[in-house]
């Protein structure tokens, strides 16, 4: 917030209440404000009232020169777009000039990266370290149980119900979806919170707690993550790895589930998404399943 113009103080700062009030989660709230400190720094010192739609555009394209990709200048359109929407509704501001920008087309025909059910077993097995029960348990959500790595962060232990074997979950939107909890991950979600670490205040609900005694943030989920991911695929060549992240475990629960013959709309909910157009991007088909849909044809040259 300090490198913001002290011209627009006022805004951003309403602009943070706003994102606390609308459930944003910590980790979206400072990369909002990154992305609209950017955005600010860019317009001069241009009264907001006078910021017209080719202002935006300018930057968003200023950003894709520097040689961001398309999902991340999204994500800085989404930012600004959420700025000016917010200080309309706080009625600091009559106009949003970043809404009805295209969004750019990100590649749709790259390999998706995700692991399958063979793989998962593997990448739990590179899960080492004094914490293992409790990044095992971070790991199970996400992949048979489809979490985000934002809701593990914000989960509390009386969103467990160990009894009816169920999780109530805090998503996006401010939406909560309750989920089934399958046996096996509610055994290591048992031991995890039996192995859990003591927190720094008693009154801390926390699920899962850092070493530092806090509720382990967004952050540090993702660098045990990468940590693991770099030990699963310690033994292959540079070039072979894949870029894995926290994220993918989530597609690959999708995955796996929609291989198995679940219903979109049952994915849908599950995953929390407000609308199955976001699901449908689950639906990739493999090469090796091409080539089996393609071995039923039988061939018949002519002679």
């Amino acid at each position: 917030m300090s490198d913001v113009k002290d011209s627009y103080e006022e805004y951003t700062e309403a602009f943070l209440i706003w994102l606390k009030d609308a459930g944003y989660t910590s980790h979206t709230q400072k990369s909002y404000l990154g992305d609209v400190s950017q955005f600010l720094d860019s317009i001069g010192d241009k009264e907001l009232e006078q910021v017209k739609k080719i202002h935006v555009m300018s930057y968003l394209s200023s950003v894709r020169e520097q040689g961001v990709s398309d999902a991340t200048r999204n994500r800085k359109h989404a930012a600004v777009n959420c700025f000016f929407k917010a200080l309309m509704e706080l009625e600091m501001l009559t106009v949003n000039p970043a809404a009805g920008i295209k969004k750019s087309k990100t590649e749709k025909n790259r390999t998706p990266v995700y692991l399958d059910e063979q793989q998962l077993p593997r990448f739990l097995e590179s899960v080492e370290g004094k914490y293992r029960s409790r990044n095992l348990a971070v790991f199970l959500l996400m992949a048979y149980m489809g979490l985000r790595v934002g809701e593990v962060h914000t989960l509390n232990l009386t969103d467990y119900n160990r009894e009816r074997r169920t999780l109530d979950v805090y998503g996006k939107g401010r939406k909560w979806r309750t989920l089934p909890v399958p046996e096996a991950v509610g055994m290591m979600l048992d031991r995890a919170i039996q192995e859990r670490i003591t927190p720094w205040l008693k009154k801390e609900d926390a699920l899962f707690i850092s070493q530092k005694g806090q509720r382990i943030s967004i952050r540090n989920i993702q660098q045990i993550a990468a940590d693991t991911f770099e030990r699963y695929q310690s033994e292959l060549p540079q070039r072979q790895r894949l870029p894995y992240s926290s994220h993918k475990l989530r597609h690959s629960f999708a995955t796996m589930l929609l291989r198995k013959g679940a219903d979109l709309r049952t994915v849908q909910e599950l995953l929390g998404h407000s609308s199955i157009q976001t699901t449908t991007v689950y639906t990739h088909v493999t090469s090796k399943e091409k080539e089996e849909a393609i071995s039923r044809l039988e061939v018949v040259l002519p002679f």
